[in-house]
């Protein structure tokens, strides 16, 4: 794909190099032989056109290498340069023909003989550009090139130019046949016409080439990116937005903030579709997504706890809060949970990480009048268990009897009990109703643990995996 781009483009720039030196051949031959300024001011004009072709010719060559060591967003901005250096030479071009127009009008006389020749050459190039601007602006548009669009622009505005020089031709032409006088300066005239639209149309390009070069951002596009950002769900929020441009490529920064409790992996999602949608908004960017985590305007207190834990790459579980009613109506607000730490940490080392932990959960949650961290070491090694095959045979017996005491709990399986580093460990899977609330399984877990704890007190450990029953 890339490959079949860089030759339709060089192919279309090449011929233009080709119709611009037919032009200014044919032009200048002619407009010394007729001495028309209008004709002439039309050959400077096709070869300042040549001179351009062959910039946009080099700089399409150039511009689709890939990006290198000393070029990290590529070489497209030498499409940018080439169309800059263009509308300079059309300029320089422009101010001769003005100036000279000036001296025919008022301070020196030119005999214009208008020929077959002359009007020949002009019908030529008006049919030469028209149909070179259409092949350039159709690969302009089809690519986003610059460079051969600003090539594009040349040849379309030399169409009309042409079509001026004909008219004044045309009109030096009456002047002789029915001698009035003042048609003689029709020619100059349409010389000044001539580098008018040339003018328009430079500063036109000049204006787009310069905000390009000084990484203007093009108008409408920072809401482009914006909405697409925050099309994607999970962004909280678009904080910056930064663009350039370089040839036919935007490069394109985003900064956007997502929920600081969110999983990693998550977050990297989030960027992509970030980045999938602003790609669909601007074809042809290179973006960039920057996150920024932040709290979310639905953010829990336990959220808050954890995002801190997060921040100081700690691990807690049995996170729970409560509320104790005291003298006088007010209420107490205590946070519990379990705090992990490096097993080969000392107790006044992993007393220090808690204080801090507890003292930036404060800071952050005012409301929280205390605080209580158990700190434990996380299981670091896997540890052997043997099975106990008649503790397992009562167990069985006495969850069949939960079954039929409690509805909701349908049935188990899975049940095992081991010895585990001298302590005794049960894991069993629970069926239960799939349209019960988290909250309530919670609390029928928790029961069902408890009345398990009374009938055997020797389990140091209970894991009850519950279940909708279709998941059996």
């Amino acid at each position: 794909m890339v490959e079949h781009e860089q030759r339709e483009k060089k192919a279309v720039a090449l011929s233009s190099v080709l119709a611009a030196l037919v032009l200014v051949t044919l032009k200048t031959v002619v407009g010394l032989s007729t001495h028309s300024l209008g004709v002439l001011s039309e050959a400077a004009h096709s070869g300042l056109d040549l001179v351009a072709a062959g910039i946009t010719y080099f700089s399409v060559r150039v511009s689709d290498k890939p990006a290198d060591a000393d070029h990290q967003y590529g070489h497209g901005k030498i499409e940018n340069l080439s169309a800059f250096l263009e509308t300079g030479l059309l300029l320089l071009t422009c101010a001769w023909i003005v100036w000279e127009a000036v001296r025919r009008l008022f301070y020196r006389e030119v005999h214009v003989e208008p020929s077959v020749w002359a009007f020949g050459v002009m019908a030529i190039s008006i049919v030469i550009d028209r149909f070179r601007s259409q092949a350039l602006d159709r690969v302009a548009r089809k690519y986003g090139s610059q460079a051969l669009e600003a090539d594009a622009l040349h040849f379309r505005t030399d169409v009309w130019s042409s079509s001026v020089v004909i008219l004044g031709l045309a009109l030096v032409l009456a002047a002789e046949r029915w001698e009035i006088g003042w048609l003689r300066a029709a020619d100059p005239l349409a010389a000044l016409v001539v580098a008018g639209i040339v003018i328009s149309i430079s500063a036109r390009l000049g204006r787009r080439t310069v905000a390009v070069l000084l990484d203007e951002a093009p108008a409408g596009l920072r809401a482009a990116v914006e909405e697409a950002a925050h099309s994607v769900e999970g962004v909280l929020g678009v904080e910056r937005v930064r663009t350039r441009r370089a040839g036919n490529r935007d490069f394109i920064d985003v900064t956007i903030t997502v929920s600081r409790t969110l999983p990693f992996e998550r977050v990297h999602g989030i960027s992509d579709e970030v980045e999938a949608a602003v790609a669909r908004r601007v074809p042809r960017a290179d973006v960039v997504v920057h996150m920024e985590p932040r709290a979310g305007s639905a953010e829990s207190l336990f959220d808050a706890i954890r995002a801190v834990a997060h921040r100081h790459t700690l691990s807690i579980h049995d996170l729970s809060a409560h509320e104790i009613g005291e003298a006088g109506g007010h209420r107490r607000l205590v946070v519990d949970l379990h705090l992990e730490v490096d097993a080969g940490l000392s107790l006044r080392a992993a007393h220090e990480i808690a204080t801090a932990f507890e003292e930036e959960v404060r800071r952050e949650l005012p409301e929280i009048d205390d605080i209580n961290t158990h700190i434990e070491a996380p299981a670091a090694t896997i540890a052997a268990g043997d099975p106990l095959d008649s503790l397992a045979r009562a167990l069985h017996v006495h969850f069949a009897e939960l079954c039929r005491e409690i509805p909701e709990l349908r049935d188990f399986h899975d049940l095992k009990v081991r010895r585990v580093e001298g302590h005794v460990v049960l894991s069993c899977h629970c069926v239960v109703a799939g349209d019960l609330r988290v909250t309530r399984v919670h609390d029928l877990t928790s029961e069902i643990e408890l009345r398990i704890r009374e009938r055997f007190p020797q389990l140091y450990r209970i894991v009850i995996h519950t279940e909708p029953p279709e998941a059996r």
